[in-house]
C-alpha cells in the first residue's frame, strides 16, 4: 500500500473575475472591502506551493469560470484561455460555463491544457457521456484519481441553450462506479471528487457514497475556513471570484489518510502579482479598459449580494428595471455573483458585473394566485428539506411587495401573508410586473409577455444617470416570520 502526502489547491466560482477586486469580508457586524483575487495573484501561490511541495500539489477549479465579467462573457470564454492555461491546472467541472451552449463549452475545454470533468452529463442523441469522466495524476508519491461533477441544474433551471443535446443527472448513482474503477482498475491512492452541486448537495452526496478522500464543492460560495466532514470525507468550499482558494494537505500512510490539514488563502497583496500573467490579463483587458472605467454613477451605500433576504445591489437593478417598465412591481433572480461596490464612483464595469448576462427588461401580467404559486416555488428552491431539491440560489429578489414568510414550513404552505402595493394580494386580481431573464419569473406563468427593447446594463445607467447618487434603501421584501 502506497505512503505519500499530497496538497490540492482548490478555486471555485471565480465567475471571470480577471484581476483584484473589492470583497466584501465581515469584520463582525462590519462590513470591509479589501482588494483581492485575480489571476495574477493566483499564478504567485501556485508557483510558491510548487517550490514548497514539489511534484505534490494537485490544483483543480470547481467552474462557473468562463462567465461573470464583460471581458469573458464577450468573449464567450476565450479571453480567458490563455490565463488558465498558463496556470497549470489539472481539471475543471462546469455550470456558467454552459452559458454558450455545449458545443462552445467543448471548444473551449479542448484549448485547455487539462480536461473539464463531468461523470453526469451525457449527450442525448448517443447516451456518450459528453465531457471525460475522471483523470489521474502522479503527485507526492501518490496515484490521485480526480472526479467531475457538473452541476445538475444546468438543464433544470437554466436558460434553454445552455444544455442544448445534452442531459446532466445529479451523478449520485454513477459516482461509486467510477470510484470503484479508479481503485481498483487503474489503482488510484486518493480520490478527490470536484463536483459543482452545493454544499448542501455534496454534504449528502459524501454522506451516502462511501470512498471519497476528499470532496472540494463549488456552487454556493461558502467561504469555509474548516473543512465539514461527513462518513469520513472532509468537504471544503472557498468562497467566491477567486478572492480566496482552499488549502487541503493530505498525509497518507500504507493507503489511508492519517492526516488533515486546511487553511482558506486570501489572495491579498502579501501575494505579488506574477508579471507574465498579470501581462496576459491585462492584455485581454486592454480593449475594454476605457468603456469598463467609465463612471455612470455614486453610491453612498455598498453594493453587494452577501445577504439572503435583502441585498443592495439587487435594490438597485430592481428600481432600474421597475423604472425603464413604469412598474412597481420588478423581479429578478436569487444570484450570488457580483462582487461588491463600495460607497463612491459606479463604473460601467460594475454594471456588466451585475448582470452580466445583460438581459431585456420586459414585463408580463400575473394574477396574484400566480405570485402567490411563484413565490413558493422560489422558497421550496431555495429550502427545501431534501438538499437536493434545492435548485435557487438565494430568494427570489422582489420590490413591490412584502411578503411574511415561514421558512420552516413544508413545500408549498411557506407563504403567510402576501402584500402588493401595501395591500394583501388579491388572487383573482391582475398585477403588471417587470423582469429580468427568462429565469425572473418562470415561463409557465403569466400572459402578455413583452420585451421592452431596454437591456438591463442600460436600464442601469439611465437610472443611475437620472440620480447624484444611490442612497441607503433598506427595503427587505421578503420577512420570516
Amino acid at each position: 500500500m502506497a505512503s505519500g502526502s499530497v496538497t490540492l489547491l482548490q478555486l471555485n466560482d471565480v465567475h471571470g473575475y480577471l484581476e483584484p477586486h473589492p470583497e466584501l469580508v465581515w469584520q463582525g457586524d462590519a462590513a470591509t472591502f479589501p482588494r483581492l483575487g485575480g489571476y495574477a495573484r493566483i499564478a504567485t501561490l501556485l508557483r510558491r506551493l510548487r517550490e514548497e511541495r514539489p511534484g505534490a500539489v494537485v490544483a483543480l477549479d470547481n467552474g462557473d469560470t468562463f462567465h461573470g465579467t464583460y471581458p469573458v462573457v464577450l468573449s464567450k470564454g476565450q479571453a480567458l484561455v490563455p490565463i488558465l492555461n498558463a496556470l497549470g491546472l489539472d481539471g475543471m467541472t462546469a455550470h456558467w460555463d454552459f452559458a454558450y451552449g455545449p458545443q462552445r463549452l467543448k471548444a473551449l475545454a479542448g484549448q485547455l491544457s487539462y480536461p473539464l470533468l463531468a461523470i453526469n452529463c451525457f449527450d442525448e442523441a448517443t447516451g456518450e457521456l459528453a465531457f471525460q469522466p475522471t483523470r489521474m495524476v502522479e503527485r507526492g508519491g501518490l496515484r490521485v484519481g480526480i472526479v467531475g461533477i457538473a452541476a445538475t441544474i444546468v438543464d433544470k433551471t437554466m436558460p434553454p441553450h445552455f444544455s442544448t443535446g445534452v442531459r446532466l443527472t445529479l451523478g449520485q448513482d454513477e459516482l461509486p462506479g467510477h470510484i470503484a474503477r479508479l481503485r481498483q482498475q487503474e489503482g488510484a491512492d486518493l480520490v478527490v471528487v470536484l463536483s459543482h452541486l452545493g454544499f448542501p448537495q455534496d454534504m449528502k452526496l459524501a454522506a451516502a457514497v462511501p470512498g471519497i478522500d476528499a470532496l472540494l464543492s463549488g456552487h454556493t460560495h461558502n467561504r469555509m475556513e474548516r473543512p465539514a466532514w461527513v462518513n469520513g470525507t472532509p468537504v471544503i468550499q472557498s468562497g467566491c471570484h477567486g478572492a480566496f482558494a482552499g488549502r487541503l494537505d493530505l498525509q497518507v500512510v500504507d493507503g489511508k489518510v492519517t492526516e488533515v490539514e486546511h487553511r482558506l488563502v486570501a489572495l491579498d497583496d502579501t501575494l505579488p502579482e506574477d508579471p507574465a500573467v498579470k501581462a496576459l490579463v491585462d492584455a485581454a483587458l486592454a480593449p475594454h479598459r476605457a468603456l469598463l472605467d467609465e463612471v455612470v454613477g455614486h453610491t453612498e451605500e455598498a453594493l453587494h449580494r452577501a445577504t439572503m433576504f435583502r441585498t443592495p445591489m439587487d435594490d438597485l437593478l430592481l428600481d432600474a428595471i421597475a423604472e425603464a417598465a413604469g412598474t412597481d412591481l420588478a423581479f429578478s433572480n436569487g444570484w450570488r455573483y457580483g462582487a461588491a461596490v463600495p460607497p463612491g464612483p459606479i463604473t460601467v464595469g460594475d454594471l456588466w458585473n451585475i448582470i452580466p448576462p445583460n438581459p431585456p427588461v420586459s414585463v408580463v401580467e400575473l394574477t396574484g394566485a400566480e405570485l402567490l404559486a411563484i413565490l413558493e416555488e422560489n422558497l421550496e428552491r431555495t429550502f427545501a428539506a431534501d438538499p437536493y431539491a434545492q435548485m435557487g440560489g438565494y430568494v427570489k429578489r422582489c420590490r413591490g411587495l412584502l411578503l411574511h414568510a415561514k421558512l420552516e414550513n413544508p413545500a408549498g404552505q411557506r407563504v403567510e401573508r402576501l402584500f402588493v402595493g401595501g395591500e394583501p394580494v388579491d388572487p383573482g386580481r391582475t398585477y403588471t410586473a417587470a423582469f429580468v431573464t427568462a429565469q425572473g419569473v418562470p415561463g409557465k406563468y403569466g400572459r402578455g409577455r413583452r420585451n421592452l427593447g431596454i437591456h438591463a446594463v442600460e436600464a442601469l445607467r439611465r437610472h443611475l444617470g437620472a440620480r447624484a447618487s444611490i442612497a441607503p434603501g433598506g427595503r427587505q421584501s421578503v420577512i420570516p416570520v
